[in-house]
């Protein structure tokens, strides 16, 4: 679920491979493609940027892209995890979440203006070294969003008080019962006590320990933004419909009479590297074994992170690498691996991580990680393995700059370069590292960082011990130095008293003309141009989603898409992924609730080949049976990880309650079916559906990106034309229509230990396709479809017994399931179930129906942030997708936005009584020892415990 402010757990990667690798907490890293280009080719890798200082000490960075008219404004400020003094940890977090509350000339939530003008991407995440702030707002939303963020910088103190604090500490502490509610949740927690000594800046985790939360005061709030969040310990930068003239007016008038803070002493560089290898065991209630594995290793801005950020992708960043070809393809003895380094600005850390099969030894696991990084180091890779590791980082770039901003996007790369080298365009430095990159480099740089010192954490199935916190010392005094005398201030210019500078007109609605044709074998093409970048991405839509599963076995539809891409044409698994990574193209397959799709990213100069290998994967798909007995036994661990997670547990129960499990829409919403479907899965099982399902006629291919009808249409024709569907095809899915229930159903399943519960309060609403669907939709976004909605505002903001609540409903032909849910303390369950269960009744029943300004605030989050909704070639093919599969038409974008611009407050009043809050099915998921009584006590409705198949508990 969307949050105000997530973490990272660990420090920020280096700017340009962060773009390149991420790492999935407990999966590991996702490697993105290569390409066929020589690395040190930099065509097309760079951002050009201007930048300056203002004599306050702000310095601001200037990236003009002028494909939307969006702005991306993002701030860093040169503080984390690492200056927190002891006894305060988590404090650099927690005031991010201070800091979206009211400042001194702006009462109310920081997300209110731009929630009126549409901007998107919006959010702050705090890490071991920096807190960051980021929105994208309309051009002509600028001087709003330098308004507001100017404010908080300079006119905060006066606006915190012990209230705003006591509630964000709340909200704070059930963000960390959260993450470790979840399997494999203490991790990090164990692994920074055991990489880094207390003392280190580093020896302590983000989020902090309860503890300390609880001893921080409204007077260490002051101190520390005093210390830390001047203009002299931020960078700014502006990127997208702007121009460096345009940037320095507007920023010197909204942020030049800002005083500067102290100039603030950075830790010094301390990689702390580990003298011995050690290892610890813990127990879980996981379904599998986990192995963690991680070596302290150098800083960002150095020649070494980057060669090991080459040496974790030939190890295991992809999907042919050699921990991948030996474990999971080769032995079989894991159900996913990875490896890579991520860096920081103090040290850096290198991992590998291992999900082991249920019934295999770890420590066999463990020793075949030795092995093959003892060959790797002693041997080096092959000039093949290097440059597709090289191109890797340099594909990753290439699709990631496509975005102004947001996690990751173009503002973040410059912002961090500028906060940890002083540089904006170090990225350049670290592609010319990479693509520097010798044989002997990763064998001197693997010898040197990945032998002795490393700590390994294995994680197995057990009865999970809870963390044990130290009391909270009191901290040391903290005298500020003196502001340095070079930095000056210019008057102000600014009237704050009469309030937020808002826009009076908004950037028109742009959505690509879709172009058409029709291939010899009755498939339809749909084209968007999009040259911005020399990429071009295909998705060929079919029918036979989960919904067909019901005549064939639970997740057949989705286990068969998910096989296209494990070899195809005759060619292996990993030969064929071998073939994709030289191209540069990203293929791979997946089924939805109503359909299946197939898609291909390919880079512009590759484009006709790699076509052919997407042509091979949709039309002659091996399913060889050694690869599908592979992915059983994956796939069963998947399940079983699912039923290990409050929100799989969810999702797989759900869809049964409500539409009963013989209906077409009852099987678990993950798709994944259950044990004992996937087991019986046979070869021809998979050949059936693909014949039945995956056929041209009648399906649609759409295209987004840098081509053209007239280039693509010739290439689709040599490699799809000729095709035909063989046989039969299947008859539509035929989806009945469920009645509500006559009373509440409350159903309880049982996490024993559970820090927190997970409520769902769920009912069946009209299709997508509905006429009534997008005031529904309005509805939905005043009750919770949004941070400021009522939920979230009550449970969250009001309440803080919950670190997020929500609402929504999924997409379907059918009729479409409706949750509100919120993962709240275990303590205060009923209770939120109590208020949740008001704010629905009296909702839908009009006792407090939506209000003008509530209605106004959801027209605006669904409409103004369209002009910056379709920024990628991505968000287009998703708004196509929708508009194939539910019959919409080609003008569909702006047919809503009018419909919504049209709705009164009325209609969204009577769209509300859709909800029948003496209808809802309730599902919550935690501690029953804790939560039983209390919520029987409620007596919402009919009380029954299931177990995490959805069956009564005990049968």
């Amino acid at each position: 679920m969307p949050s105000i402010a997530p973490i990272a757990r660990r420090p920020a990667r280096r700017a340009v491979l962060s773009l390149a690798l991420g790492l999935a907490l407990g999966t590991g890293f996702v490697a993105l493609p290569a390409l066929a280009q020589p690395a040190n080719d930099t065509v097309g890798v760079d951002i050009p940027f201007e930048s300056f200082t203002l004599p306050n000490g702000l310095r601001v960075v200037v990236h003009t892209d002028r494909k939307a008219p969006i702005v991306a404004v993002n701030i860093w400020y040169h503080v984390g995890s690492k200056d927190e003094p002891a006894g305060r940890s988590g404090f650099a977090h927690l005031f991010e979440h201070l800091m979206f509350q009211a400042s001194e000339n702006h009462e109310g939530e920081f997300f209110d203006p731009f929630r009126a003008v549409g901007a998107t991407d919006q959010n702050g995440t705090t890490n071991t070294d920096r807190t960051n702030y980021f929105q994208n707002v309309p051009t002509t939303a600028l001087d709003m969003a330098l308004w507001m963020e100017s404010d908080r910088m300079g006119h905060f103190l006066g606006a915190v008080d012990q209230a705003a604090l006591d509630e964000q500490r709340g909200v704070v502490q059930n963000e960390k019962r959260q993450g470790e509610n979840q399997p494999y949740g203490q991790v990090w927690e164990k692994l920074t006590e055991a990489m880094y000594p207390a003392s280190h800046p580093y020896g302590h985790s983000v989020i902090g320990s309860m503890n300390d939360l609880n001893a921080a005061s409204l007077e260490d709030v002051k101190t520390w933004f005093r210390a830390w969040y001047g203009p002299n310990n931020a960078v700014l930068v502006l990127a997208g419909d702007i121009d460096v003239a345009t940037a320095r007016e507007k920023v010197a008038k909204y942020f030049g009479h800002i005083p500067a803070g102290p100039t603030m002493a950075q830790p010094a560089v301390d990689v702390a590297r580990r003298p011995e290898t050690t290892r610890e065991v813990m127990q879980d209630n996981v379904p599998q074994p986990r192995i963690y594995r991680l070596w302290n290793v150098p800083q960002v801005g150095t020649v070494e992170i980057d060669q090991l950020q080459v040496l974790g992708f030939v190890l295991g960043g992809s999907k042919s690498s050699r921990l991948d070809a030996r474990l999971l393809h080769g032995e079989q003895l894991v159900d996913n691996i990875s490896a890579g380094a991520w860096g920081s600005q103090l040290g850096s850390n290198f991992a590998v991580v291992a999900t082991v099969k249920q019934g295999v030894d770890p420590a066999r696991v463990e020793a075949i990680i030795d092995e093959e990084i003892a060959r790797l180091v002693a041997e080096g890779p092959s000039e093949e393995e290097l440059e597709r590791a090289k191109t890797v980082v340099r594909a990753g770039f290439i699709r990631g700059i496509e975005r102004i901003g947001g996690f990751g996007g173009k503002a973040d790369v410059l912002a961090e370069c500028t906060v940890y080298e002083n540089d904006p365009g170090c990225f350049r430095s670290s592609l010319a590292n990479v693509a520097a990159t010798t044989p002997a480099d990763i064998r001197a740089v693997g010898a040197e960082w990945l032998g002795e010192g490393s700590h390994t954490l294995v994680v197995e199935p057990g009865q999970r011990t809870p963390l044990v916190e130290a009391e909270s010392p009191t901290p040391a005094p903290f005298n500020l130095p003196a502001p340095d005398p070079k930095y000056t201030t210019t008057a102000p210019v600014v009237d704050r008293s009469l309030g937020v500078p808002m826009p009076d007109s908004f950037p028109e609605l742009k959505f690509p003309t879709l172009q058409r044709a029709t291939l010899r074998n009755g498939t339809t093409v749909i084209l968007a141009e999009r040259p911005e970048i020399p990429v071009v991405q295909l998705s060929y839509e079919f029918n036979g989603g989960y919904s067909s599963d019901l005549a064939t076995k639970p997740g057949l539809a989705n286990f068969t898409m998910g096989l296209l891409d494990e070899g195809a044409g005759g060619v292996g698994s990993l030969e064929f992924a071998n073939r994709a990574e030289a191209l540069g193209a990203s293929l791979g397959s997946g089924a939805s609730l109503d359909g299946g799709n197939a898609y291909l990213s390919a880079l512009k100069e590759n484009l006709d080949p790699s076509l052919a290998l997407f042509a091979d994967m949709v039309r002659n798909p091996n399913f060889d049976q050694a690869e599908i007995d592979r992915i059983k036994a994956t796939w069963v661990a998947g399940i079983r990880q699912e039923k290990a997670r409050p929100q799989g547990i969810a999702a797989r129960v759900s869809p049964a309650l409500l539409f009963g499990a013989d209906h077409p829409y009852g099987a678990p919403s993950t798709g994944s079916g259950d044990e004992a479907s996937v087991a019986s899965m046979t070869r021809d099982d998979l050949v059936a559906f693909h014949r039945q399902w995956v056929r041209p006629e009648g399906a649609t291919l759409i295209v987004v990106g840098d081509t053209t009808l007239a280039e693509i249409v010739p290439m689709l024709e040599r490699h799809f034309g000729d095709w035909r569907g063989q046989g039969r095809a299947a008859a539509p899915v035929a989806v009945a229509e469920v009645a509500l229930p006559d009373a509440p159903r409350v159903f309880l399943i049982d996490q024993p230990g559970a820090v927190q519960a997970n409520i769902y309060a769920m009912q069946l609403v009209p299709s997508t396709t509905a006429p009534d669907a997008t005031r529904f939709d309005m509805a939905n976004g005043v009750i919770g479809g949004d941070f400021t909605a009522r939920l979230n505002m009550n449970l969250r903001e009001d309440k803080h017994w919950s670190y997020g609540a929500r609402s929504g409903s999924t997409a379907a032909l059918g009729q479409r399931r409706w949750s509100a849910s919120a993962p709240v303390q275990i303590d205060k369950t009923a209770e939120s179930m109590a208020e949740i269960q008001r704010e629905l009744a009296e909702f839908a029943s009009g006792q407090r129906p939506p209000t003008d300004a509530e209605v106004e605030r959801a027209r605006a989050i669904q409409t103004l942030s369209l002009p910056g909704a379709y920024e990628t070639a991505a968000s287009v093919m998703s708004t196509i997708g929708g508009i194939v599969r539910y019959g919409r038409p080609d003008d569909y974008v702006f047919r809503r936005k009018a419909e919504v611009e049209a709705m009164t407050t009325a209609e969204v009043a009577e769209a509300a009584k859709t909800l029948s809050p003496d209808a809802l099915t309730w599902v919550v998921i935690g501690d029953l020892s804790q939560i039983d009584a209390p919520v029987r006590a409620l007596q919402l409705g009919k009380v029954q415990v299931l177990d995490a198949e959805g069956k009564p508990a005990g049968e």
